[in-house]
C-alpha cells in the first residue's frame, strides 16, 4: 500500500518540482525556464526536490527563491556511498526478491521486464529496501557475484562491483528522501533519469498526477556524455591506472542500459510526457513512451519584457559573434573558437564572446582556452563567464550555436527577440526554427543559417555571409522577430501549463 506523507509546518504545494542539476544553482538553458514558470504562474505553489551530484559543484543558489516556493529539499548522489553506513562488521540479511529484481531489471542484459521494474518501485515506496542493503547485505553481494559470472568477461569484478554499487546506491538514496518529502498536490519533472525516478516514486506515495516534460531527451543526452566519459574505465588495466577508453566497452554499455532502463519507468508513470517539438515527442515515443499520453508544448517568450533590449540596440552589423551557453561538451565550444579562426582571417575586424559559466566542466573549459590561445586568437576570443543576457545579445552582430545536442534552444528564440538572427548546427528543432515549419511558417523567411554538426569551416561560412551581406542580414532579423511574435509569445505555454497544473491537482 501506498503511504502519504504530511509534514508538519511545511505547506502542501500544489506542484512539487523535481530538478536535476539545474535551478536554482545553475543558470541558463532549463533553469531560465524553470524560473520563468516559476514568475509566469505566481497563483501556482511550488516545493522543489534538487537533486546534484557533488555537493561542493552547488557553492551558492544563482536565482531568489520566489514566494511561493515553499519548500526545497536537496540530495547530492555523491553522498550515497557513505549514507546509512552500519558498524563496522555488521552483515546485513538483505531482501534476496527485492536485489534481485534490481539487478534484473537496471542491469539483466535481457529485454527488460517492465513488471520487474513496477515492482521494484513499489519496494522503493514501500521502504522494503534500503541503502545499507545494497551497500552491507550478503544477498546484494550474492546477486552481484552472480551477475558477473554469468554475464560479464569484460572487465575485472572490482570494475563491475563499484560500477553497479555506483548506479544503485542513489536510487536508495533518492527513495529514503522521498519518503521524508513533504506533500504536495501533483508532480512535475523536468526529465527522466533521477528526477523522473523520483517522481515515479513519489506518485506512488502521493497517489497523485506526474506530470513529465523533457527539453533535451535525457537518455539521449547521457549517451552522449557517456560515450566522452574519460572516468570509465573499460578494463583491468583502466581500473587501475584510470587511463581513457573512448570505445563502447561493457562498463559504458552497463551506465547506457541503466538510464535506458529508467526512462522506460518514468514514461510508463507519466502522464502527460511533454516535448518542445514533434521530433522530440517522436524519440520518446521510440524510447517507450505511449503515443497517447503525449504532447508538444513549445517554449514561450515574454515578449513585452523584450520590447526594451530591441530597441536598445544599436544601428548597424557589430561584427562580434557570440555563443551563449555553459562551456561544456555537448556545446561543441571547441568548434566556435575553431570557426572564429576562419571568421577572423576573412574579417580582421570580428571577435568572438563565450558567454556562459565555466564551472561545470572545469577540465573543458580550460582546454577551450588552450584552443584559443594555440590558434593565435588571444585578444580576439573573449571568455565572459555569466553575464545578463539581455545585455549581451544586442552587442552581437550574430548569435552562434555549435551544440551537439539541443531541444528547442531557448536562447535562440531570446536572441530573436533582440534583433539578432542565429547561426546553429542542425540539432532538435534548430532547422525548423531558423528555416520555418510549416508553409505559413516558412513564407516569414529564414532567420539565420543551419550548418552541420562539428564543421568549423561551414559554420565560418555561414557567419561570414551574414555578416557581410546587410541586406541578408537584415532579412534574417526581421524574419527572426516575425516568427518568435507570431509563435513562441509566453502567454500561451504558460496557459498551457496553468491547466496541465489545475487538471492535475483538482483531485489532489
Amino acid at each position: 500500500m501506498s503511504r502519504r506523507v504530511v509534514v508538519p509546518d511545511v505547506p502542501v504545494a500544489d506542484v512539487c518540482l523535481l530538478l536535476e542539476g539545474t535551478w536554482p544553482y545553475v543558470r541558463g538553458g532549463v533553469s531560465s525556464w524553470i524560473n520563468q514558470m516559476i514568475l509566469g504562474l505566481p497563483e501556482i505553489t511550488f516545493s522543489v526536490f534538487f537533486i546534484g551530484g557533488q555537493r561542493e559543484a552547488y557553492p551558492r543558489r544563482n536565482y531568489e527563491i520566489p514566494a511561493n516556493v515553499v519548500h526545497i529539499e536537496e540530495v547530492f548522489l555523491e553522498e550515497s556511498w557513505s549514507t546509512g553506513v552500519t558498524a563496522k562488521g555488521t552483515v546485513r540479511k538483505g531482501p534476496a526478491d527485492v536485489l534481485e529484481n534490481l539487478y534484473r531489471y537496471f542491469h539483466h542484459p535481457d529485454q527488460p521486464d517492465i513488471q520487474v521494474g513496477e515492482a521494484l518501485l513499489d519496494a522503493f515506496a514501500e521502504g522494503r529496501i534500503e541503502l545499507a542493503d545494497v551497500l552491507h547485505s550478503r544477498a546484494a553481494w550474492e546477486v552481484v557475484s552472480e551477475g558477473y559470472r554469468r554475464h560479464c568477461s569484460d572487465p575485472s569484478f572490482i570494475n563491475y562491483f563499484w560500477t553497479l554499487r555506483t548506479m544503485q546506491s542513489p536510487l536508495l538514496m533518492l527513495a529514503a528522501a522521498a519518503r521524508r518529502m513533504p506533500r504536495a498536490r501533483s508532480l512535475h519533472a523536468i526529465s527522466t533519469g533521477y528526477a523522473g525516478l523520483m517522481g515515479c516514486i513519489l506518485k506512488r506515495l502521493w497517489n497523485c498526477s506526474f506530470v513529465l516534460s523533457e527539453h533535451g531527451i535525457y537518455t539521449k543526452e547521457r549517451k552522449i556524455d557517456l560515450a566522452q566519459a574519460g572516468w570509465i574505465a573499460e578494463n583491468p588495466d583502466e581500473a587501475l591506472s584510470s587511463s581513457l577508453d573512448t570505445g563502447t566497452g561493457y562498463i559504458r554499455t552497463l551506465w547506457i542500459r541503466f538510464f535506458e532502463r529508467i526512462g522506460l519507468l518514468v514514461y510508463g508513470s507519466a502522464d502527460p510526457v511533454i516535448a518542445l517539438y514533434d521530433g522530440n515527442r517522436q524519440r520518446q515515443i521510440k524510447d517507450g513512451a505511449d503515443p497517447a499520453r503525449t504532447r508538444v508544448i513549445p517554449n514561450g517568450i515574454d515578449l513585452q519584457r523584450w520590447s526594451e533590449v530591441l530597441a536598445a540596440r544599436p544601428e548597424g552589423i557589430a561584427p562580434v559573434v557570440g555563443l551563449i551557453g555553459r562551456v561544456v561538451p555537448i556545446k561543441d565550444v571547441k568548434t566556435f573558437i575553431r570557426s572564429l579562426r576562419g571568421v577572423i582571417s576573412a574579417m580582421p575586424e570580428a571577435e568572438g564572446w563565450i558567454v556562459g559559466p565555466e564551472d561545470e566542466d572545469a577540465d573543458y573549459a580550460a582546454e577551450c582556452h588552450s584552443l584559443v590561445s594555440s590558434l593565435g586568437l588571444e585578444g580576439k576570443v573573449h571568455f565572459l563567464g555569466f553575464q545578463r543576457i539581455q545585455d549581451i545579445l544586442p552587442k552581437l552582430g550574430l548569435m552562434v550555436l555549435t551544440s551537439i545536442s539541443e531541444a528547442q534552444p531557448l536562447v535562440i528564440l531570446e536572441a530573436w527577440c533582440a534583433g539578432t538572427p542565429v547561426v546553429s548546427s542542425d540539432v532538435g528543432s534548430c532547422r525548423e526554427l531558423i528555416e520555418g515549419g510549416d508553409a505559413e511558417d516558412r513564407a516569414l523567411g529564414q532567420a539565420g543559417e543551419v550548418v552541420a554538426i562539428a564543421d568549423p569551416q561551414a559554420t565560418a561560412r555561414a557567419i561570414l555571409e551574414l555578416l557581410r551581406d546587410p541586406q541578408r542580414w537584415k532579412s534574417a532579423q526581421a524574419a527572426g522577430l516575425a516568427r518568435v511574435h507570431r509563435y513562441y509569445g509566453e502567454a500561451l505555454m504558460l496557459q498551457r501549463y496553468r491547466d496541465l497544473y489545475r487538471a492535475a491537482t483538482e483531485n489532489n
